[in-house]
């Protein structure tokens, strides 16, 4: 019997019970699109939290906390790093907490997230992000933070912010700031000493700084930056003035090893802690990640399977049934010559077609269903959320279905529904060839 004939004869003999074939398939379908869209949580909630760390966090960045047998951690340390060609630059950042504000004209800043004292062209060759200008090149300039220009308010504005954060108002308006462009304007940065008698400002000092870098945006919405990069020409004189150093708490040290690129980061973060440094990049929040995903993943396509072996008990019954319903024809094909094989190979190939179709029908399912679930659940979320946040503000992929989910899941499916018409095939080539040519129809 050719291939072919043997397709019709499946085809034909399938068409003779479509109540059951379509309830087997169903079941099938409902399995399969069970075991994708539980697995797609996984993979959903493992790409928005990778995304997330890839915004916050500058991809090439490779912190160096500190050395093992070692207290304080300097780039002179790195200097067999420096010379590396996956190395771009090594930076040592200085950070200064310490009572300070920003004037321009009849307008002050009092919202700096810091003031960071570093060297100007490594960060450049770290491929800083600006929104427009430069680097700093001379010490009286000077790199701000996107918001800086928004965060300089006048009197007026800071009183009536103030008013409306006492007043407890639902909608509370912050003032517009500094509208006009912050690139190319002199601020006077002042920066206080603490009283530790009464914790109260003391001595201040006034630096006058041009502006003539502006960072780039955040990558969140509700981020506001309004850091002060200084260049380290100014460290000896501010550090100097505030008499600080590493255990007064004024000041902090970062030291950063950036790669050239992502590529790299992994085998530089590697020779780096074969050297006995203590880091922290990117690659080892993913692999603490992956880690922990692969394991979530892993359970919840474990649940998934189950739902596909209650599915093949369905399939399993179908077979046998068809088994007995056919066999006086299966007496008939071994009467002239139908090898076993053959009669084999049909009811696997009708098993397989139950599941694969089953298989095909679940996957077109799983991704509807996926798509609503990240349509739907945000705007949920947001109406039962008490800070009023908007639908945006859950930027969470809930569900998200790789085509290696799909090709697990569609094995899977299709080879349970294989295994599940193995029996009732063996089964059939077993029948005997006169009692079942005797059984009456």
């Amino acid at each position: 019997m050719k291939f072919k004939d043997q397709l019709k004869f499946i085809r034909r003999n399938m068409k003779k019970n479509r109540l059951r074939v379509f309830m087997t398939i169903l079941a099938t379908t409902v399995a399969c699109a069970f075991l994708i869209v539980l697995a797609s949580v996984g993979f959903g909630l493992q790409k928005s939290l990778t995304e997330q760390l890839m915004k916050e966090q500058i991809v090439t960045e490779i912190n160096v906390v500190g050395k093992e047998g070692q207290s304080d951690q300097q780039k002179k340390d790195l200097k067999e790093f420096e010379n590396r060609k996956d190395v771009s630059a090594i930076i040592e950042r200085t950070q200064v907490f310490a009572p300070a504000e920003a004037k321009l004209g009849n307008r002050t800043n009092n919202q700096m997230s810091n003031i960071t004292i570093t060297d100007m062209a490594a960060e450049q060759k770290a491929n800083i992000k600006l929104d427009r200008g430069r680097v700093a090149k001379t010490p009286n300039e000077i790199v701000v933070g996107y918001h800086f220009g928004k965060n300089l308010w006048t009197k007026k504005e800071a009183q009536d912010y103030e008013k409306q954060m006492e007043n407890n108002a639902e909608e509370v308006k912050e003032p517009k700031g500094y509208a006009e462009d912050i690139l190319g304007k002199t601020i006077e940065l002042k920066i206080s000493k603490m009283d530790e008698k009464t914790g109260e400002e003391g001595k201040a000092k006034t630096y006058d700084l041009k502006v003539v870098g502006v960072t780039k945006k955040p990558s969140y919405e509700w981020a506001s930056d309004s850091t002060v990069y200084v260049s380290n020409d100014m460290q000896k004189d501010i550090t100097g003035f505030l008499k600080a150093d590493k255990d007064s708490g004024t000041i902090e040290k970062k030291l950063s090893v950036y790669a050239d690129n992502f590529e790299h980061v992994g085998q530089l973060t590697t020779d780096l802690e074969d050297e006995g440094y203590y880091v922290d990049s990117i690659t080892k929040k993913l692999e603490s990640i992956n880690l922990f995903f692969m394991a979530f993943k892993i359970g919840l396509i474990f649940v998934g399977v189950i739902a596909v072996l209650i599915s093949a008990i369905g399939i399993f019954n179908t077979m046998t049934m068809a088994v007995t319903e056919r066999t006086q024809e299966i007496g008939i094909m071994k009467a002239i010559g139908a090898s076993p094989n053959v009669i084999r190979k049909m009811f696997l190939l009708e098993s397989a077609y139950i599941g694969i179709l089953g298989s095909v029908l679940g996957v077109i399912i799983s991704y509807g269903v996926s798509f609503l679930v990240n349509k739907i659940i945000p705007p949920i979320l947001s109406s039962v959320s008490e800070g009023g946040a908007s639908a945006a503000d859950f930027s969470i992929t809930f569900s998200y279905i790789p085509v290696s989910l799909v090709l697990i899941a569609t094995l899977i499916s299709a080879g349970v529904a294989i295994l599940s018409g193995l029996n009732p095939a063996i089964k059939a080539t077993r029948t005997n060839v006169l009692t079942a040519l005797r059984r009456e129809l």
